[in-house]
């Protein structure tokens, strides 16, 4: 998305961990988003709850990657092979990509557990911002497709 708009993107797990997988303080990673969202233009990419009332106030366009949880398993695997014993490019430094019981069961119980409550944040949003909620691999590869082209699926 950021090679296509030339905005540039910022990858929230790479802002929120610290070496280790050490979390910051809520206040501070709020702190640390405010920062962010005052920027001219800017892309999160990241799903963290705790300041997407933040993002969400602060954005035009929200999009909602909402693939089958089968498939953002097998990516998360992929991605752990791939970056076996180092970090990958949208991550902090000293997170070595893991993946562990806790993880895969967030992503496991995500459309019963978060999705409802991210989408009912969305619909507060509706009427002011531009909501996009992808489905599947091919509706996003059309959204790039179209939006490469000047166009933006609504």
């Amino acid at each position: 998305m950021g090679e296509i708009t030339g905005i540039e993107v910022f990858h929230l797990d790479k802002l929120y961990w610290r070496a280790g997988w050490i979390e910051p303080p809520k206040d501070e990673w709020r702190q640390t988003v405010e920062g962010y969202l005052k920027k001219e233009s800017w892309i999160m990419d990241g799903n963290f709850g705790g300041t997407m009332d933040l993002r969400l106030a602060a954005c035009d366009t929200a999009i909602l990657l909402d693939l089958p949880r089968s498939v953002c398993l097998y990516r998360v695997l992929k991605r752990r092979l791939k970056y076996r014993n180092t970090n990958r490019p949208d991550m902090s430094e000293g997170c070595h990509e893991k993946i562990d019981y806790e993880f895969l069961k967030w992503i496991w119980d995500y459309p019963k557990t978060k999705k409802p409550r991210v989408e009912e944040k969305l619909k507060r949003f509706e009427n002011e911002k531009t909501i996009i909620h992808l489905k599947s691999q091919r509706e996003v590869e059309d959204f790039f497709a179209n939006y490469s082209q000047g166009f933006v699926l609504k």
